[in-house]
């Protein structure tokens, strides 16, 4: 039975669990301080009893920093930039003081570079290539960091490695970038050669990794796995989860949910969808015991001999880095028609675990905050603002159990040039278990850009939904299985891209306002029953639990 636009079961089984989680539901509505609230969602209270395995609702209640640590750490002061010559005088190039300062911090082993408040000129590129530094501002109010330059023009004019004339500017890099050495090493090499080098966990060469075998199956919510030898596994230890796919295309079909649908798609064809497989997925180690070993998360999918899973060795990760407290303010010009855009990027994450952005401001950027190949990262209390941008947020080449909490979207300041585009929040390229929460975004979408981005929750977000999707036919679907939109107020009454019960498998749609199809609109990749639930549509009160993510991490508590 299709259950698009219904929610059809009979009363929940009431046990000291359900209880305890409808308490715990109740007290976070009270802590948010509702006035109001809608009835609990049946759907909530199904998942509290299967949080790992929920059909529609994915488990994200790990997300983010250290398992959604709600502080970060606050190494020593190893140096400030004027030390090393930044003077905040709104003329000088204080790039490269910059930089010496933070290699400086790497070569200490680690530690916070600070910048004081003021205005500093920079002509080039900040990087951040060393785990455990911290380059912080004095407040994204009082620091600014006032960007002159291009992508385009520091490093050259990159297209995609699908050929074209599209910039890889439009998806990749920022003026402020995070990535590890081995990283910077590749990405050097390949500019030198005239390449763009894939941005992946695994390099260019996707084909060449030390595998250790995982031995017998898994499913998705088991945190211990079976491997074939345990030997040099430690807890602590970072490993990369690596699962292809088969003739079939049947890990592709199970990230969609499975069944008639998925099973009819035309996958073949799909060359960019492909060519981001296999999936990867980083994760730490917690504990070995003889060869058997337990994941700080739980499994995002099952694991089948059929598709060879490994885990395996991969560019060493850039760890508990972090950039706080200050604003990116890039010299307005006016947007780049879509897909060539010259690349004055904020920041960007790239191969980066345990990492994190707080209180950081862009504005006048091409592409705002990007998340590429990067996992385990909280970004918090960030803003897009100025005269626009093609990404305010990316989230591309397999990033998973990010958190982007507290984000702004502002109004433009200038009206949108022809033949450029808008997105917003966006998810791509088999990204999975990424958060969205506690959002204001007044102007952009909700943009699941193809790549079979699955698993990924939005919730507690109001927006003004004035933007479009984007994604190349051949990346394939739109959404995979698991989508979740969880109390969202949509200021224009827009449908596209906010209610997905008629679009996403085995997606929820909960406690949204009622919305209406217009401008782009879409149809389903999946032929049949979507499996999709959609609960207290068109309310105007706030549904209980309020956020999401929030009450799952309460419940994993």
């Amino acid at each position: 039975m299709n259950m698009k636009g219904r929610v059809e079961m009979s009363s929940a089984h009431l046990t000291r669990r359900t209880l305890l989680a409808g308490a715990t539901a109740v007290a976070l509505g009270a802590a948010t301080g509702t006035a109001r609230a809608a009835e609990d969602p049946s759907l909530w209270r199904e998942f509290t009893r299967s949080p790992f395995t929920h059909p529609q609702i994915p488990y994200v209640g790990r997300a983010g920093y250290r398992g959604g640590a709600t502080r970060f750490p606050r190494p020593r002061t190893v140096t400030d930039v004027t030390d090393h010559g930044a003077v905040p005088d709104g003329s000088t190039d204080c790039a490269p003081a910059i930089n010496r300062a933070i290699a400086a911090a790497g070569r200490a082993g680690g530690g916070t570079v600070t910048i004081p408040p003021g205005t500093f000129r920079i002509d080039g590129l900040i990087r951040i290539g060393d785990s455990n530094v911290v380059l912080r501002g004095a407040g994204s109010g009082r620091t600014t960091l006032y960007a002159t330059k291009s992508l385009t023009e520091l490093i050259g004019v990159y297209g995609s490695r699908y050929g074209g004339d599209k910039s890889a500017w439009s998806w990749a890099g920022g003026l402020i970038w995070l990535a590890p050495r081995a990283r910077w090493d590749s990405l050097t090499a390949a500019i030198e050669a005239g390449a763009w080098p894939f941005e992946g966990w695994t390099g260019n060469r996707r084909d060449e990794w030390t595998p250790l075998t995982v031995a017998g199956p898994a499913r998705r919510g088991d945190r211990t796995v079976t491997v074939a030898d345990a030997h040099g596994l430690r807890p602590g230890q970072l490993v990369l989860l690596r699962v292809a796919d088969d003739a079939g295309h049947t890990l592709l079909q199970h990230l969609a949910g499975g069944g008639p649908g998925p099973a009819a798609y035309y996958w073949d064809d799909k060359t960019k969808l492909l060519s981001y497989v296999p999936y990867e997925w980083p994760v730490r180690v917690t504990r070995v015991h003889g060869r058997r070993i337990t994941l700080e998360r739980p499994l995002p999918l099952d694991l089948r001999p059929e598709w060879n899973p490994q885990l395996t060795t991969h560019v060493t990760e850039l760890t508990g880095s972090g950039v706080e407290g200050l604003t990116l303010q890039v010299q307005e010009t006016p947007m780049s028609p879509h897909l060539l855009d010259k690349g004055y990027n904020g920041v960007v994450l790239q191969c980066a675990y345990d990492c994190w952005l707080d209180d950081v401001t862009v504005r006048n950027v091409d592409n705002g905050f990007g998340l590429v190949a990067a996992s385990a990262c909280t970004l918090r209390r960030t803003r897009v603002g100025g005269r626009g941008s093609h990404h305010p947020y990316f989230c591309r080449e397999g990033s998973h159990d990010n958190l982007i909490e507290d984000f702004t979207i502002e109004q433009r300041t200038v009206p949108a040039p022809a033949n450029t585009q808008l997105h917003g929040i966006n998810v791509e390229g088999l990204s999975s278990h990424n958060v969205w929460s506690r959002g204001e975004m007044r102007m952009g979408t909700f943009d699941s850009h193809r790549g079979l981005p699955f698993a990924n929750v939005r919730t507690d977000i109001t927006v003004n939904n004035n933007g479009r999707h984007g994604g190349d036919a051949n990346a394939g679907p739109l959404f995979g299985a698991r989508f979740t939109h969880w109390n969202v107020r949509v200021t224009n009454g827009r449908a596209g891209l906010m209610r997905i019960d008629g679009l996403a498998p085995y997606s929820a749609t909960v406690g949204l306002n009622t919305v209406t199809e217009f401008d782009q609109i879409d149809v389903p990749d999946f032929t049949g029953d979507l499996h999709s639930r959609l609960e207290l549509y068109g309310t105007t009160d706030v549904v209980r639990p309020r956020n999401l993510y929030d009450a799952q991490r309460e419940l994993s508590r």
